[in-house]
């Protein structure tokens, strides 16, 4: 027999940065509504306490990539992955979320009832000793923010040879306290954000570690320590220095990111020639830091204090540039013909794109997964054809929380304009002979491979308001303030009239 419903204004999916923060603004902004975040683990803190690889941390600076309501309280400007959880704890703790947090709750299908107008949620619930029950949530609301990715499977990538290996390979993904890198020869393949990670933090105990690139990634060194609260709070109450240290470091951004995008060729230089003075006299930059794509056409690499590029002063640590050919039994062929030499492979080669935790969500018996890749996300935080249903993700190639942010603040627009009207309802729609004019573009434009292999199951956006999803902050704040949540948005009364 299926188990009696619990009854929920709002369900918010995943205990993560995103996740806390969507309760946050909810719990804030909404104080009347029931609402429990359902959070699949047994911990708080998402990536941050799911990723173990060794120096795992952020490759934002937290003076923004903290919650806007309740700053980062350090001066390390790049923290790692266990000082971002544990802040993210504080953060529940301080403002009674934590009391909201339904653990090992994993939502397995949702389902949409036009006649109900609620989700009807199927969870499975994993107790402490480990058994599982079946529980059912209505909810009125269902706020998405369990990331865009997948925990259960990286992107799948073809590296010749793999097979014949005769020493360890490990994805990070699914990195544990069992895993040494200590004396081993070790390679990484990859040359985006985990690979730069990696490096510096192996090269301290391995033998060797060579970082396997097929092309190059921009690199850029950020101050390890952020000392402009310190400073400011001499002056000022501690509340305002934090307040206006978001404010520079959002504002700086802001322009460095326009900077980069408006004048690439510019920006190239910038970022090889910062490269270059901190590398050993005469690497070879051309080859190994400049990439075929403009900057920010890919997320741009940030290292704290420049350990990446120190890590390249030692005589142990080294990038080489090439493709492979084959994996043999003691390393890797290349087609230049040199052999790298290995005692474990590291493939730091993606992640697996997946939104709504790929769980199965049908609208009146329709399945919103299949059709994700055909569905056009409006103002960033809603899909096509999906009634009471958030989708909260941040930046991919700026800071992430300030966009998270604007979008769980735009979707509880939609909500006070339902109980304002009285609508039960909010659903974004295109006609027909409107959407057969709207170009369709993937929600995400970064061209990075695992972005680029998931296209057909991204939505989709046409590039102009309200089917956007917005990567520059002033912009989507502004289209916060001034834009009206009916645009595009079909609302559902109590006498089922939809206007």
């Amino acid at each position: 027999m299926e188990p009696e419903p619990e009854t929920l204004d709002i369900v918010i999916v995943g205990a993560g940065l995103s996740g806390i923060n969507s309760a946050y603004r909810v719990q804030t902004a909404l104080p009347h509504r029931s609402f429990a975040v359902l959070e699949a683990r047994r911990v708080i803190g998402g990536t941050w306490a799911f990723w173990k690889y060794p120096g795992v941390r952020t490759d934002s600076a937290m003076g923004l990539f903290g919650f806007p309501w309740r700053p980062w309280p350090h001066t390390i400007n790049m923290a790692p992955a266990e000082g971002i959880r544990a802040y993210i704890e504080d953060c529940a703790a301080a403002e009674g979320i934590d009391k909201k947090i339904r653990f090992g709750h994993r939502v397995v299908a949702s389902n949409w009832s036009s006649a109900e107008q609620r989700w009807t949620l199927h969870v499975d619930v994993t107790r402490e000793d480990g058994s599982v029950a079946k529980k059912v949530i209505k909810a009125w609301w269902v706020i998405n923010a369990s990331g865009y990715y997948s925990y259960e499977k990286p992107l799948p990538t073809v590296i010749p040879g793999i097979e014949n290996f005769g020493g360890q390979v490990v994805h990070p993904q699914f990195w544990d306290e069992r895993v040494s890198c200590a004396g081993k020869r070790v390679v990484i393949i990859g040359s985006g954000a985990t690979a730069v990670t990696l490096l510096p933090a192996i090269a301290q105990t391995a033998q060797s570690v060579t970082m396997l690139q097929r092309s190059p990634s921009y690199i850029l060194s950020l101050p390890s320590r952020d000392n402009v609260v310190a400073f400011l709070s001499k002056f000022l109450p501690l509340k305002w220095a934090r307040l206006v240290n978001w404010w520079q470091r959002m504002i700086l951004e802001t322009l460095f990111v326009s900077f980069l995008l408006n004048f690439p060729r510019a920006g190239r230089r910038l970022l090889m020639s910062q490269a270059r003075k901190q590398l050993p006299k005469g690497f070879d930059v051309d080859k190994h830091f400049n990439p075929w794509y403009n900057p920010f056409e890919q997320r741009l690499c940030l290292c704290p204090g420049g350990d990446f590029f120190k890590a390249l002063h030692r005589p142990n640590a080294r990038i080489v540039t090439d493709t492979i050919k084959t994996v043999t039994e003691t390393g890797i062929l290349l087609k230049s013909g040199e052999t790298l030499e290995a005692d474990m492979i590291i493939t730091a080669t993606g992640l697996y794109f997946s939104l709504l935790s790929g769980v199965d969500a049908r609208v009146d018996g329709e399945s919103v997964i299949e059709t994700l890749g055909s569905r056009y996300i409006w103002n960033g935080c809603m899909l096509e054809g999906v009634p009471n249903s958030g989708l909260i993700t941040g930046y991919t190639a700026a800071t992430w929380t300030p966009g998270a942010d604007v979008r769980v603040r735009q979707l509880i627009r939609v909500i006070k304009h339902q109980e304002k009207s009285g609508a039960a309802s909010a659903t974004p729609h295109i006609e027909p002979a409107v959407r057969a004019k709207l170009p369709v573009l993937p929600a995400v434009g970064l061209n990075s491979t695992y972005m680029v292999s998931a296209h057909d199951r991204m939505p989709k956006v046409a590039g102009r308001a309200p089917w956007v999803n917005g990567a520059n902050w002033a912009q989507d704040v502004w289209r916060l303030i001034t834009s009206d949540v009916r645009q595009g948005m079909k609302f559902t009364y109590a006498d089922k009239k939809n206007v």
